[in-house]
């Protein structure tokens, strides 16, 4: 195991104290961190010491990607690690975004690199599916909630130009994609009366709308001309609690409002925005890859795996990610193979793998390679690693 350096991201939308009070530095940061990047993703490669310096993690993969990805990892995704661990750090909500799954991902990568205009959708020929686990509490957005509820939300509002919409709605989930298809290609002329109309409605209706109104106000001061903001009362609104966890497979429309959290996934930035952002928007192509799916409960609890360990399991084999906590239990030793991307989110521990020993504090984060075997990890405190699935 050797330590790693991650580069923070400085995205509008990022907290100017979670990732710095994580690390122990000053708070609040001079501007905002939206993301702390660690894994050998070309556009933001963590970092190793070498030689009194410090070199990519991209390069020390580059010089012996059988050795540190392994040979099951080379044989299933090439040369590169597979996966990407973050701490996200939200403290104004995100963008309505879903992901490609992996046959999109292909075939939109090769139809982009065909264009002429230099306009990309697709940065990498690669799927992106996610997992968060919240390390406070967490708001987001994530997948359709069922359509009868949204319904009843938007009738109540009493807003005459959503009458499209809620015939849509009415035909169950059948009509998701019309609903949100009205609304994403709504008029541009007519966007900031609707939403001025629908912010209006859900003040008088705060009362009654509880949840829904807050939503609408939060997202409207940001966005008041984004039709966005009434396709987020198509959604489940989400509250994670410590520990708790939310799944985004391909084609899940999600947001995250606010909030702390460890996030990993498969090694891509390919990401489909339909609105609440000023990032390139590209509807069409959005509501191609949206599964437009019921989805009863988007909340994953964590799953004991051992003593001190538990994981949150997912469908895919691009990574696993398991929380480790060391104090009551002196010792737990991880059998899961590597390479692994190791973050420590409190207290001091000392992570062993069969090559060398590291000690991490509070926001330090390691990573060892697939020569490491197994995975030991001593002290007082918590680590999230991230490793391959099951391949």
């Amino acid at each position: 195991m050797e330590l790693l350096y991650g580069p923070i991201k400085d995205y509008a939308w990022g907290s100017r104290c979670a990732i710095a009070e994580l690390q122990g530095r000053p708070v609040p940061s001079e501007g905002p961190e939206a993301e702390l990047w660690l894994g050998a993703h070309p556009g933001a490669p963590a970092s190793v010491d070498r030689d009194g310096g410090r070199v990519a993690l991209t390069e020390v993969l580059a010089a012996d990607p059988a050795g540190w990805l392994g040979r099951r990892v080379v044989d299933r995704f090439g040369a590169r690690l597979p996966f990407l661990l973050k701490v996200l750090a939200a403290a104004a909500p995100l963008s309505l975004q879903a992901h490609p799954d992996a046959e999109q991902a292909r075939a939109g990568y090769a139809a982009d690199d065909a264009r002429c205009d230099g306009h990309r959708n697709y940065v990498d020929p690669f799927h992106k599916p996610e997992l968060l686990v919240a390390l406070g509490p967490m708001e987001a957005l994530c997948g359709f909630r069922d359509p009868a509820v949204s319904a009843e939300v938007l009738a109540g509002l009493g807003v005459p130009e959503l009458g499209p919409v809620l015939d849509a709605l009415d035909a169950g989930a059948a009509g998701l994609a019309e609903a949100v298809r009205l609304l994403l290609t709504w008029p541009t002329a007519d966007r900031a009366g609707l939403v001025a109309a629908v912010r209006k409605a859900s003040v008088r209706r705060a009362a009654v709308a509880g949840p829904d109104a807050e939503l609408v106000e939060l997202l409207a001061e940001a966005y008041p001309a984004d039709p966005g903001v009434v396709v987020a009362l198509l959604l489940n609104r989400v509250r994670l609690a410590p520990g708790e966890a939310i799944w985004m497979p391909a084609g899940n429309l999600h947001a995250y409002l606010r909030g702390t959290g460890v996030e990993v996934m498969a090694a891509s930035d390919n990401v489909l925005r339909g609105g609440l952002t000023r990032k390139r928007v590209d509807v069409a192509e959005l509501l191609r890859v949206l599964r437009f799916e019921v989805l009863d409960q988007p909340v994953v609890a964590p799953r004991p795996v051992a003593d001190g360990v538990v994981t949150w399991p997912v469908p895919v084999t691009d990574f696993a990610l398991h929380r480790v906590t060391v104090g009551r239990q002196p010792e737990v030793t991880l059998t899961v193979p590597g390479p692994w991307l190791v973050l420590c989110t409190s207290g001091q521990v000392d992570v062993a793998d069969m090559v060398a020993p590291v000690t991490l504090g509070t926001g330090q984060a390691a990573v060892g390679s697939a020569a490491g075997g197994s995975l030991t990890v001593s002290g007082a405190g918590e680590v999230y690693v991230a490793s391959p699935g099951h391949c």
